[in-house]
């Protein structure tokens, strides 16, 4: 004998919150019922009832649950925002809303927010220790919320300057292949920096800021013989490190600093006889106190969709991924 249909009922307070937790059309809503197509949904006045299987009637109340907490919390829901909450909850991620609902402030009244498990641990272990490392593929998010959290210590008072750097080696270019001066050769390597800042500061705020030495963006050869105290440093596209300079870098640290190191070791730009330093010092420096690396997958890229299906099509191929757990170890 079959189990009878259980049903489940939720109340909306209020009819403008309905109207934007059942979105244009009812589009949200329908993106529920297509996730779990043996949910029955039915939404009528100021109620939602769930009937049909009970495992996708128990899944599809607790999406519309968590899309109605963000709502709540003052965030407007889109398509992607919905796509991604039904993929936590089918994922068994126990508060959809606490991840998306995150939130990492860098001025003007704009934040920055995690879309992925896997992001909001890595915003954590970058709030949380002294070292971390953010490895994984191209689009997850490790430069850019590295920058972010780093934005949002130097206008929090935490930090009193922020310093960005990265290797000038990429996809086989040299630097004396490139046209100009010293410092017309390295802007290439360091224009996604730029951008980033310019993008949550705007650009007369970073150019008051650079003027002023509280943000400074210099290649990796420019850190030797620096101690970097009262700071938070981001190396970026650190797989492109040799064993020598990452060594370099890290003793770099000061008083009352952070360090961020990200990059994706599937992308090693070095000559096969270099060896990649970021891989060297994840290996040995993992059970260090107070460092942590967070691995981020195809799970976590944030791009067009169709990136985390080329990610994963590398993985799948032997063309990339570390194939290792995501998650901060400590």
């Amino acid at each position: 004998m079959l189990p009878a249909p259980s049903r489940s009922l939720l109340r909306v307070s209020g009819a403008g919150l309905m109207l934007d937790l059942l979105g244009d059309r009812d589009r949200h809503l329908r993106a529920v019922e297509a996730a779990f197509p043996d949910a029955v949904i039915v939404a009528r006045g100021n109620e939602i009832t769930f009937g049909g299987e009970e495992e996708a009637a128990s899944r599809a109340y607790k999406a519309v649950e968590e899309l109605l907490i963000l709502i709540q919390q003052g965030l407007r829901l889109d398509a992607e925002g919905v796509r991604r909450v039904i993929d936590m909850v089918k994922e068994s991620v126990d508060s959809p809303s606490g991840v998306l609902g995150s939130a990492v402030e860098v001025g003007r009244g704009k934040v920055i927010r995690p879309k992925t498990v896997g992001q909001l641990r890595y915003i954590e272990a970058i709030r949380d220790h002294t070292l971390v490392f953010g490895i994984g593929p191209a689009g997850t998010g490790k430069t850019y919320l590295a920058m972010a959290a780093a934005v949002e210590a130097l206008l929090s008072g935490a930090v009193r300057r922020i310093v960005l750097t990265r290797p000038a080696v990429e996809a086989g270019e040299r630097l004396g292949f490139l046209p100009g001066d010293l410092e017309a050769k390295f802007n290439p390597y360091l224009r996604p920096l730029h951008d980033a800042l310019f993008e949550m500061l705007g650009p007369e705020e970073v150019a008051a800021y650079t003027d002023r030495g509280a943000i400074e963006i210099a290649p990796l050869a420019y850190m030797r013989g620096r101690t970097l105290n009262d700071a938070i440093v981001v190396l970026d596209e650190a797989q492109n490190t040799s064993r020598a300079q990452m060594k370099m870098f890290l003793t770099r640290l000061g008083f009352n600093s952070k360090m961020v190191i990200t990059g994706d070791d599937t992308q090693v730009d070095l000559p096969t006889d270099r060896p990649s330093g970021l891989n060297h010092a994840e290996r040995i420096l993992r059970a260090v106190r107070d460092v942590a690396v967070v691995h981020l997958t195809a799970a976590d890229v944030v791009r067009h969709r169709i990136v985390a299906a080329i990610v994963e099509a590398y993985e799948a191929a032997g063309g990339g991924g570390s194939g290792r757990r995501r998650g901060a170890r400590r």
